[in-house]
């Protein structure tokens, strides 16, 4: 099987940091369907365990740290010094980093100029989410503010913004032929099946409105097979639904956990 891999500007990977590293596994295992192994070795003093759907990497669940219990996007770079150059130039800050985790890789974390934070990952051996898209997987990560920050993005990381039909589409062009030439070879005949909008193989977030009760911020997607049996899973394993959305193209929950990270689950429900 060909692995993953994430051009400049792709969004790669999205992870967790939570008090109760067990607690967490338990809801999302339940609601995802997620498997573990750890990641940090040993004698470290914090953890990090990798979540797995068939056995392929899919996102990260750590100790707390002074971020907060919410869930963050990480976006490959070829270097992370670069980039966080640029982030200062156009006007974003650096709160973290450059970091080397391991052989992994290295990481910054960054905040754009409307004060949502991102994150960087210059990858070494870890090249990011090995199947996404796929139940239990991560789906987008969209950007919910009254600002869209396209002037910061498209400087720092080369992302484009197209409207389209149901929202803001962010692409980083020729992505799509990346998937095709790599792990993806069938990308455009499949959405082809479904008419996607033009342009939609190189998509990698949307933007979204702001939330009334946050601040700008990253909010992340995972696919799952049936919306409605995931809330009562979120649910009975203590978490909080906040609301639900029937779209064009998808049933989505919007969740809160059980430590107060807020997720989407998303079905994809294509119009025939």
């Amino acid at each position: 099987m060909t692995e993953r891999t994430y051009p400049q500007g792709v969004p790669s990977w999205v992870d967790i940091e939570q008090a109760d590293v067990e607690a967490a596994l338990a809801f999302y295992s339940a609601v995802l369907g997620w498997t573990f192994h750890e990641a940090a070795p040993p004698g470290s003093p914090t953890r990090y365990v990798i979540a797995q759907v068939d056995g392929l990497d899919v996102a990260g669940v750590g100790s707390a740290c002074s971020a907060g219990p919410d869930w963050h996007t990480y976006v490959s770079v070829a270097d992370v010094g670069v980039t966080l150059d640029r982030v200062r130039a156009a006007g974003g800050q650096v709160t973290v980093g450059p970091t080397v985790a391991g052989e992994g890789g290295t990481w910054a974390e960054l905040t754009d100029p409307s004060g949502a934070l991102l994150r960087l990952w210059q990858p070494r051996r870890r090249l990011g989410a090995q199947v996404v898209n796929a139940p239990g997987t991560w789906n987008f990560s969209d950007r919910h503010a009254d600002d869209p920050a396209t002037a910061f993005y498209s400087t720092v990381l080369g992302w484009q913004f197209d409207e389209v039909d149901f929202g803001t589409m962010i692409r980083v062009p020729g992505y799509g032929d990346h998937l095709a030439a790599t792990s993806d070879p069938d990308i455009y005949a499949r959405q082809a099946a479904v008419a996607v909008p033009p342009g939609f193989a190189d998509a990698i977030g949307w933007v979204a409105p702001a939330d009334a009760d946050r601040p700008a911020h990253w909010h992340v997607s995972f696919a799952v097979a049936d919306r409605d049996r995931t809330a009562q899973l979120a649910v009975a394993h203590g978490g909080q639904v906040l609301g639900t959305q029937d779209t064009r193209w998808a049933r989505t929950v919007t969740v809160r956990d059980p430590q107060g990270a807020v997720f989407t689950a998303s079905q994809f429900t294509p119009p025939e």
